[in-house]
């Protein structure tokens, strides 16, 4: 016994070794100072030259298919006589922020911070500074939780066995009530783990349902790329390169098999099937979505939310399904005719799609359409979109 219990000493202390060796000098990044200024470290002494490219730094403007986008600047870190390679910001707002390092031209992830997440086909790292109540939305509180479930559904419009991220409230699972429902979307590129991931959907339904602010409520979250079974890497295509680049985006196809998600919930969890209890809403390719399915069908959705939408980006397919985008204004006013409780417009300042919102405004104006409009600083980033879920879902169901 003795000699079996030196052995297991001895393979612990082993791999304790395992776990501390590699990790080089005891150097901290990111190390949040209680200013909010944030020091970045890299351990790379034979690194040439080493940089850092994140949301915290002044944006630079790229063009892109015609369009001009904010991206992140980059600055060059210093490097110390320990070959370790520092830079320190000003101080942060409050804020979710994504970063990257770059060593000799190579971008990659900080390799000192373990908390990372995926965008499409990019991978970053994340740091979280709190401070004031938006931000605390993100924060995993001392509340209760609901629950995140990965569930199949089958969608005969679209022929395949298909994923949802679904969650459900806190209490669910023994209250025995009716909820009613948000379907939630994402935008191009994106999958049915988008909101729940980069746009701390979990989070900021926990904390806003504990604080009273927003009723207990089933969120849906989709897969809005109707060719596809899950997210990348999760379908029996197996580990595929994510690409922005999927068949049947935004040619009606989405629109058209939609019905299935909410057949499929209605039958599978207890939620209120009715109009006044049902909402739409998502970021982008989602609100374009969220504008094309609540005008085609007037009398599902009493609630319509539309984030930074990708207003008449609509594709043109032969084969695809046109009479979903066909005569949109008077499809705009068939909804209206139908008196929704909120329909919810928002958008940034600088949002290469701000015009075509403008232009939907401008018609929702002339025919006084109420509305609710929020404009916000920033262009189409994550950081508006989870600001527009904040704002929005409170409004919900009340």
């Amino acid at each position: 016994m003795m000699v079996a219990a030196l052995c297991l000493m001895g393979m612990a202390a082993h791999a304790q070794q395992n776990l501390s060796w590699g990790q080089g000098p005891q150097v901290v990044s990111p190390d949040v100072h209680a200013d909010n200024t944030v020091t970045f470290n890299v351990v790379a002494p034979e690194a040439q030259k080493v940089q850092l490219t994140g949301e915290f730094l002044p944006p630079k403007k790229v063009e892109w298919m015609g369009n001009s986008y904010d991206m992140p600047g980059v600055v060059d870190l210093v490097k110390n006589d320990k070959g370790v390679w520092s830079f320190t910001t000003e101080k942060l707002a409050p804020e979710l922020y994504t970063y990257n390092v770059i060593v000799d031209g190579v971008k990659t992830l900080d390799p000192l911070n373990v908390y990372n997440i995926r965008d499409i086909n990019n991978l970053f790292s994340v740091l979280l500074i709190g401070g004031d109540q938006r931000t605390d939305l993100y924060k995993v509180n001392k509340v209760a939780h609901g629950t995140v479930s990965k569930i199949w559904y089958e969608s005969k419009t679209a022929g395949l066995t298909r994923r949802l991220t679904v969650y459900t409230p806190a209490g669910y699972e023994t209250s025995g009530k009716e909820y009613p429902v948000l379907y939630l979307l994402h935008g191009i590129g994106g999958d049915e783990n988008a909101w729940s991931e980069l746009g701390r959907t979990v989070q900021i339904m926990d904390n806003l349902i504990a604080q009273g602010k927003a009723e207990p409520m089933i969120v849906v979250m989709t897969n809005g790329n109707i060719s596809e079974e899950a997210c990348p890497g999760e379908t029996s295509k197996g580990f595929v390169v994510p690409t922005m680049m999927l068949p049947k985006t935004m040619e009606g196809s989405f629109e058209t098999a939609f019905p299935d998600v909410i057949k499929f919930m209605e039958k599978t969890y207890r939620v209120k099937k009715d109009k006044a209890h049902r909402a739409i809403a998502g970021l982008s390719m989602g609100g374009f979505h969220s504008l094309f399915i609540s005008i085609n069908n007037p009398d599902l959705f009493g609630y319509v939310g539309l984030f930074s939408a990708a207003v008449d980006q609509q594709q043109p397919d032969p084969n695809g399904h046109p009479e979903i985008y066909a005569d949109r204004n008077a499809k705009i006013d068939g909804l209206f005719a139908k008196k929704p409780k909120l329909f919810w417009i928002g958008i940034g300042k600088t949002d290469f799609l701000i015009k075509n919102n403008n232009d939907l405004r401008a018609y929702l104006d002339s025919k006084k359409h109420k509305y609710t409009y929020l404009e916000t600083d920033g262009g189409h980033i994550w950081r508006n979109w989870r600001i527009y879920l904040s704002e929005f879902t409170p409004l919900l169901f009340k």
